[in-house]
């Protein structure tokens, strides 16, 4: 997966969206479901599947900058193509890493509600990236490794109305797991690969250890802190079969007493299993569980993107 170039990525199909659901899993779990914990997973969830909406689903396109500039618009003899707006839309100039928005005058431009023709234009790595829309566009300036690039969302993207929403395995809270939380004694990074091929030294807080059919495990922290919880990326031998190829994600709530709660019921998929536009983590090798985690999000491997 390290050798996997964005060159790829772009060219799978966004068919995701309109994928038949996967078949539902009759696996009963173990133990039985209190109402209560249905109706908070049910609550996040939806939650989920809105984020998706808002943040990922509605992404139009993903453009590197190359130096010097860069024509953009929707005519195809640009640079960059918009999938709509200007046919002659202006050009971002590339000078080493600032970025600098040269806009037509019937590109009607606008950060924060003001129109602009020329801005030079913060990127997301910074504290506070700009934002310009464009008609039903809006786009930002991206950082990934020495990559620059505009990333560019659309609020009339038809991929949300398409979605057909997030599947799971039946709740099992034998996969509701109480791990011992260990924090790094020194600064600690491991290297995470991304789905562009890039390589991030990542800090890592400390590990989860934990007890799955009577064997011990370990996944380490790629971000969060002990007082809101920590985020950590993974995969498992269901990803061969019937989850994410590249791996899933887990958000946890707060550490306490030295622990810390892993729902694996909560585990979901990245943003790059719904659009091909979006910079995802991959699982470093610390984070690849021997075991079959038969809990979490699933994902249509015949008709989705890998």
């Amino acid at each position: 997966m390290q050798a996997l170039k964005i060159s790829v990525v772009l060219a799978l199909s966004t068919a995701v969206m309109w994928a038949a659901p996967p078949k539902p899993d009759t696996k009963p779990s173990s133990v039985a479901i209190d109402p209560a914990y249905h109706q908070s997973f049910e609550k996040w969830k939806a939650e989920l599947v809105d984020n998706r909406k808002q943040n990922w689903l509605t992404l139009a396109g993903l453009f590197w900058l190359k130096p010097g500039e860069n024509s953009f618009g929707s005519d195809p003899k640009n640079a960059i193509v918009f999938p709509k707006g200007p046919a002659h839309a202006g050009v971002f100039m590339l000078e080493g890493k600032d970025v600098t928005l040269k806009s037509a005058l019937d590109a009607h431009t606008t950060v924060a509600g003001k129109e602009v023709l020329t801005l030079k234009l913060d990127p997301d790595t910074s504290t506070k990236p700009t934002v310009v829309d464009m008609g039903t566009l809006r786009f930002k300036v991206i950082v990934r490794g020495q990559r620059i690039g505009i990333r560019l969302k659309d609020s009339e993207s038809p991929a949300v109305q398409a979605y057909r929403g997030a599947f799971f395995y039946p709740l099992n809270l034998s996969y509701r797991v109480v791990a011992k939380w260990v924090p790094s004694t020194n600064p600690k990074t491991i290297d995470v690969p991304n789905i562009l091929g890039d390589i991030e030294p990542t800090p890592v807080p400390g590990e989860a250890v934990f007890t799955l059919n009577g064997k011990e495990y370990r996944l380490s922290a790629l971000g969060g802190e002990a007082t809101n919880g920590f985020f950590f990326v993974f995969n498992d031998l269901t990803s061969k079969t019937d989850t994410y190829p590249a791996g899933r994600f887990l958000d946890t709530e707060p550490a306490k007493d030295g622990t810390v709660v892993l729902d694996f019921n909560e585990a979901y998929n990245p943003p790059c299993s719904v659009t091909p536009y979006a910079t995802c983590p991959l699982p470093p090798k610390e984070n690849r569980l021997t075991v079959a985690v038969e809990a979490g999000e699933k994902y249509d491997r015949v008709h989705g993107h890998h």
